[in-house]
């Protein structure tokens, strides 16, 4: 089964083990989160989901540089 990501349309290849599955996936191109609920290997919702970042990340600012001033 194939998904298509809801943030940057990467399409997500999905096993059979998530022929019937509900909860979350990442899209391994963009990272988005997207909540899916399958069933006899149909696609029955996927909504594009935000999570909150890691408190190591919140304090670190996720390890990006974009945010520190130019030398």
């Amino acid at each position: 089964m194939k998904i298509n990501c809801l943030s940057c349309g990467h399409k997500v290849d999905l096993d059979d083990v998530y022929d019937d599955y509900q909860g979350q996936i990442r899209c391994l191109v963009c990272a988005a989160m997207l909540e899916i609920k399958t069933e006899k290997g149909q696609l029955r919702s996927v909504i594009w989901t935000t999570v909150s970042p890691s408190p190591l990340e919140a304090e670190t600012d996720g390890g990006r540089f974009d945010n520190y001033p130019q030398t």
